[in-house]
């Protein structure tokens, strides 16, 4: 079974506060749902805030480099027999949390 990320862009969820509640429980019943299935491994939202970037020699600088555009707004990480089931969970993610998602594969560690 392959891993998989299913993230947002922080800018892409525009919910009112008011609509705040439930989004976030149509996502926390996603969440419940992939628990129960056996396929949920972790996530959470981020907070809104500038990263830091730590350089290869330790130097910390606030980020995220300013060509970027897009900020990792959220994510979840599941186990999945496949991409298409895998797309399958962005699919329930994406109506709860009233935005698109991402899909990446999270290659394997062969030594473990």
């Amino acid at each position: 079974m392959a891993r998989y990320l299913i993230s947002f862009d922080d800018g892409a969820m525009t919910i009112s506060e008011e609509d705040l509640p439930e989004v976030a429980e149509a996502a926390h019943q996603v969440v419940r749902e992939a628990q129960d299935a056996g396929a949920w491994v972790f996530g959470g939202g981020l907070e809104s805030q500038r990263a830091s970037v730590v350089a290869v020699d330790g130097t910390v600088t606030d980020g995220p480099y300013p060509e970027t555009k897009a900020v990792l707004g959220g994510f979840s990480i599941i186990d999945a027999p496949s991409r298409a089931d895998a797309l399958e969970w962005a699919a329930k993610f994406a109506a709860a949390c009233r935005c698109a998602q991402e899909v990446r594969e999270i290659m394997p560690d062969p030594a473990v």
